[in-house]
């Protein structure tokens, strides 16, 4: 044979890499917004471009909030989750990833500025709760094994954050935004519930049945 044929492990190595890729992307300009926020190149700090709940001019935050950070710490904990779930979704997802980034990407932020307190919201935490839900249930709901054994992986990492969607999160730090993180848990669910017959599926079972041979005495 001319041509070169592709191994299994091959082709899916390619895959993983291809599915890392929105996550790099992603996660750079976030890390090169915050440069030039932190800098003062542009004047005034990129804040003022965060969801605003209930102003008609905060709603520009729900496009530009998971970009903008208020400080390092802030932004190094966000990074490490938005890699790692972007690239599980583009990964294990791959056919539906890039509508369903998109849709909790506005829907998590749309719903902060409808519950949201009177404050300025940003940072990505929404969207990494979105994206979170949405693997842990959309793994469950289809019941296939590989993407329940995702969902459970996905529970382990992050499993422990869960308490910061409850209002008692502003209590114990009330510069958390429990909405934020309260909204992408609920677009999370929504779009599993919604895309649960799309994308990657649990494969049927086939029953072979036996043909009987004609035994001649």
């Amino acid at each position: 044979m001319n041509e070169k044929e592709i191994s299994p492990f091959n082709f899916e190595k390619r895959r993983m890499w291809l599915a890392l890729l929105p996550a790099l992307v992603f996660v750079s300009f976030v890390w090169l917004v915050f440069l030039v926020d932190y800098s003062g190149l542009l004047g005034d700090r990129f804040s003022q471009w965060g969801i605003r709940p209930g102003e008609m001019s905060g709603m520009k935050g729900i496009i530009f909030s998971p970009f903008i950070h208020t400080s390092f710490s802030h932004l190094l904990s966000n990074t490490l989750p938005l890699l790692i779930l972007i690239w599980f979704l583009f990964y294990f997802y791959s056919n539906i990833a890039s509508i369903v980034f998109v849709t909790l990407w506005l829907l998590s932020g749309f719903i902060t500025w409808l519950i949201g307190r009177g404050a300025i919201h940003v940072g990505a935490s929404g969207l990494i709760f979105a994206i979170l839900f949405f693997l842990f249930f959309s793994g469950i709901f289809r019941r296939y094994i590989p993407l329940v054994a995702v969902s459970m992986i996905v529970a382990f990492i992050y499993g422990g954050t869960v308490w910061s969607i409850f209002p008692v999160t502003e209590l114990v730090d009330p510069s958390i935004s429990w909405e934020g993180h309260l909204s992408g848990a609920i677009g999370g669910l929504l779009m599993a519930v919604i895309f649960r017959k799309q994308g990657p599926q649990k494969p049927p079972v086939v029953w072979e049945e036996e043909e009987e041979e004609d035994v001649m005495m």
